[in-house]
Parts: C-alpha cells; structure tokens; sequence
C-alpha cells in the first residue's frame, strides 16, 4: 500500500534516477521540472544544494520515511483484526503487482504530460487512499479486500509516480553524483528511523495512528513538488503524437532504446538471476534464521547495521569519483556476500551485524554509481520511458527467489541455502564485470553531456515536467 519507488535493491530504484544534462526543459506550460546544469561561467556549475534540490530532498526523504513505517502498520493492523501472515503478504502484494504490472506505461505517459503533475496527482490520490485506510483501523471497520483495494489504487499511482523521478535529479542539481549520494544517505536515515517511530505511533496510538502519519508523507512530497521554482520548456521542445497508435510508438521506441544499450539490458539481466538468486532468498530467510535462533531484537539490530551500512554507502559516494562508475560499483557489490554468508555460518549477532553493514555499504554505493550512469548517459527524452523498463526488469524476479526460498530452505536448509546466495553474490559480480559494455563504460559528466546531446537531439526534449 506504499509508494512502491523500490528498497535500494534494484539497480535503479531506491535511488533517483534522471535523465542527462542538457538544457532546461519544460512543458510549455510553466510547469516542468527544474533544469538541468546550467552553463559554466567563472565561478564553475551549479553545486548540488539549492532550493528545488532541498524540496525534492525533503520530498524524498519523507517518502522513505512512510514506506518503511507502513510494513510495521499493516501487520500490526491486520493481525490486530484478526486476519494473518497470508493477509499481510496478500495486501502488500496487491500493491506491488499493480505497480509491476503497470510501470512500463507509466513511464510512456510520464514521458507525455507534465511529470510534475502526474507525481503531484499521484501522491494526492495516495494521501487520500491512505486517509481512508487510517479512518477504516480507526473506526474497527477492517476488511480484507477493502485494503487490498486501496492497495492496488496505489499501487497504480505508484507507477505514474515513479517514472518521474527519474527526471528530477539532473535537473535540480549540475552535481549528479553528489546530489544521488545525498538522496541516498536521506532515504537510508529515513529506513533507520521509519519502523522505530512506526512501532512508538501502534504502541502509543494504533495502527490507524500509522496510516494516518503515512498519509501525511504524501501531503508533504505533494508540497515539496509544488513548491519547485520551474521554468518554461524552451522553444522546439517535441511534443508526442496523440492517440493510441502514437502511444504505442512511444512504448516501442522506449524498448528499442532500452535494448539498444548493451551495458543497461546487461544489468538488469544479471540483477534477474540477483533477484533469484541473492536478494530473493536472503530477505526472508535472514528473518526467519536469526528471529528464531536469537529472538526479534537481535534481527532489528541486524537491520539497524545494514541502514547504517547504507548511510555510509552514500557517504563514500559523495567521496569517490570512480571514471568506470559501473565497474567501481560492481566490484563494491562483493561486500553483500556478508549479509547472508555470516547468518549462513551460524556466527554471533555482532559479526552478522557487522556482515549488514558491510552488504549496505556495497549496495548503497552501487545504487549511486548506477544512478549517476543511466542520468548521464541516457537521453532526457526517453529517459522516463527507460527508467520504467529498468523498474519492471530490476523488480520482476525478486517475487520469484522470495516464493522459491521456502522450498529450498525445506530441501537444503535455510544455512546451507543463505551460503549459496552468499557465493552468487560473486558470481553476480563476475558476471557484470565480464561484460565489456558494462566493466568499460566511462562516466560522462554534465557539462560534457550537454555538449554531446546537442548535436544528436538539437537540445529537444520530450520530458514534460
């Protein structure tokens, strides 16, 4: 029932990405997202803090902060009424697969209206399905397929919402990298704070307590993109054709620039086999082996130390400056083996602790690296569209290692099970580096992005908003 806008796990969500440099863009109507870096004079381009980045950090930031508090108020809320762990995973899976299901034609519209506009929209659709969720625990009137109406509402709102985001960065900040980092680091303190002030609000208040907070963190990034100081598209800006056959084209020229790019399909290929593989099967059974060998306390430390890991990620993201963003990122992608190989080998709490955070760090870290790669080296005007397919291709398999990790823990031992996807963790990584599209891609920065774009696309833009 939340925003659906990705856990840092897929190669493109958790962090924002955007389209490259160039031009400010608009819609024609007043209303498109900030620009992108403006020119060098003297004193060199603009750095990452400005008004609009700090609304959209604050927007961000607070997102976060309501999507992880919901898990902890939906099974607080359900269990509370009566209902089970079936209930609870069937209503958080109705948001994910209207969100999954629709985010490819999400990014085709984005690329059609006014992004601004269609994110603003979709965060009031979601305070107002939010509102009424919190009114339904509120008044004892919960029932089943109620939430995972409202579940699905949003989940279809997220996925006009999330195309969007990746338009935003390049156009509010010149630094890509740093202004990624620094989302980063907001997104992972926000994952850190989120299920403590969830678990304060059901201890203190209820359930309805938490989704009404909820609700209010879409109030806010709703204001937050408001508030963006925008300027209007420049002069022959393309405007998309009308109709469903043009809707079509625009589907199809985004998969054609989606499989054109060897070193982007090649990711998110590898990140399939990931989902199976390692994430897939490490987020549940985690829970499930040190929940029972060293009770619930023990697992939230062990989740404090992979968001602490996460902060640090993106700290050093704001340090480092790799020229092979991707490869520096894949090889950073070594340090998650620890996550499921220290709770596989059955050591103490403090050494799987430690084995979190060193995962975080590698995973927040990439998540910037790949950010910052698909923002600069992808065209503005598709770039929505692109971004979408990376979301639906990143997220599709990762239902498909978390249903398959029951059996295999059954068959093999949920030890003998978290050791493997430890080991497919360096597979994952040789196999990005084996890629010659993915291990040599150069960084391009903005001002240089700016420069080459202009001679391919004369500076026009489609992304509206």
């Amino acid at each position: 029932m939340g925003r659906a806008s990705g856990d840092g796990w897929a190669p493109g969500e958790g962090a924002p990405s955007g389209a490259g440099g160039g031009s400010r863009f608009g819609d024609g109507r007043g209303d498109n997202v900030a620009g992108a870096p403006r020119e060098r004079s003297g004193g060199g381009a603009r750095p990452v803090w400005s008004r609009d980045f700090a609304l959209f950090f604050v927007a961000r930031g607070v997102a976060r902060l309501g999507d992880t508090m919901l898990p902890v108020a939906l099974a607080a809320g359900l269990l509370q009424h009566g209902y089970g762990a079936g209930a609870v995973g069937l209503a958080m899976a109705a948001t994910a697969a209207a969100f999954a299901g629709l985010v490819v034609f999400g990014g085709v519209i984005a690329d059609r209206f006014s992004t601004r506009k269609l994110m603003i929209g979709a965060d009031l659709v979601r305070l107002g399905t939010q509102s009424f969720a919190a009114v339904l625990f509120l008044m004892d009137h919960v029932v089943l397929w109620e939430i995972c109406a409202i579940g699905v509402v949003n989940g279809v709102a997220g996925a006009v919402f999330q195309p969007g985001v990746a338009g935003m960065v390049p156009r509010l900040a010149s630094d890509l990298q740093g202004a990624n980092g620094a989302i980063r680091i907001a997104e992972s303190a926000a994952q850190l704070a989120g299920p403590a002030v969830a678990g304060l609000l059901v201890g203190f208040a209820s359930p309805g307590g938490v989704f009404a907070a909820h609700a209010a963190t879409y109030a806010v990034s709703a204001l937050c993109l408001l508030l963006l100081r925008l300027p209007p598209l420049p002069q022959g800006s393309r405007s998309p054709g009308r109709g469903a056959s043009a809707f079509k084209a625009d589907l199809v020229e985004g998969w054609r620039e989606f499989r054109s790019r060897t070193w982007l399909w090649g990711v998110i290929a590898v990140w399939c086999v990931y989902m199976i593989a390692v994430h897939g099967p490490t987020v549940p059974l985690v829970a499930t082996e040190v929940v029972q060998e060293h009770g619930p306390r023990a697992y939230g430390l062990v989740n404090s130390a992979l968001g602490a890991g996460t902060v640090v990620g993106g700290l050093l993201a704001l340090r480092l400056r790799p020229r092979r963003m991707l490869r520096a990122g894949a090889i950073a992608l070594v340090g998650f083996a620890g996550f499921p190989a220290t709770v596989g080998l059955g050591l103490d709490v403090p050494a799987m602790a430690a084995g979190a955070a060193v995962a975080g760090a590698g995973m927040s870290f990439w998540g910037v690296m790949w950010a910052t790669s698909v923002q600069t080296q992808v065209q503005p005007d598709v770039l929505n569209r692109i971004h979408a397919y990376d979301v639906a291709g990143s997220l599709a398999m990762m239902p498909v290692g978390q249903a398959l990790a029951g059996p295999a823990a059954a068959a093999l031992g949920a030890d003998h099970v978290l050791l493997v996807s430890g080991a497919m963790s360096f597979v994952v990584v040789i196999a990005l580096l084996s890629v010659p599209a993915i291990r040599g891609l150069v960084r391009v920065d903005p001002p240089t992005a700016r420069s080459g774009r202009r001679g391919i696309r004369g500076e026009v833009c489609a992304e509206k908003g």
